[in-house]
């Protein structure tokens, strides 16, 4: 068990691109601190045990649940929140063809899907369909068939690679 006394620790690490240094307590998971401290509320807590992915962030170029990992296992780490993806030309390729394509209903879970269709595509830019729905087993939708987020993620891809 964690002692809630024991204090604060000492945590450097980036969040889109911008470097914190700041004292949490080291019993706070990276989604607490992201949401609770630095205020982005992209990335939800949905199940609180790391099932779900509405939680995933990206860190260190790999999709992680945010809800699962203690705020010291970013010490160092670059994160990338669903906050970080537009730039300025405007919203990501993924996040477009999430509208575009109608991969968005209740919303909820669309943070998560994104950023780790992008660790995907990112990891491999010419992922099959097979490859994508593999990658993307750790995130669940319940408001959709999956059918309309491949779809998109598969959109991104090909723009991205154009």
């Amino acid at each position: 068990m964690i002692n809630p006394s024991a204090g604060a620790i000492n945590i450097d690490f980036h969040v889109n691109g911008k470097s914190y240094s700041m004292q949490v307590e080291p019993f706070k998971t990276i989604l607490e601190v992201l949401r609770d401290d630095l205020g982005l509320t992209g990335a939800k807590k949905g199940c609180d045990d790391g099932n779900c992915g509405a939680c995933t962030v990206i860190m260190d170029g790999k999709a992680v649940k945010a809800c699962s990992l203690l705020i010291g296992q970013a010490r160092g780490k670059k994160i990338t929140t669903i906050e970080g993806l537009e730039d300025e030309n405007g919203l990501h390729p993924l996040q477009k063809a999430f509208i575009d394509r109608f991969a968005i209903q209740c919303g909820f879970c669309t943070p998560g899907m994104i950023m780790t269709a992008k660790a995907i595509l990112d990891a491999n830019p010419n992922a099959t369909e097979e490859d994508i729905r593999e990658g993307m087993h750790g995130n669940i939708c319940r408001c959709t068939g999956y059918v309309k987020i491949v779809e998109a993620v598969e959109a991104a891809r090909d723009q991205m690679n154009r």
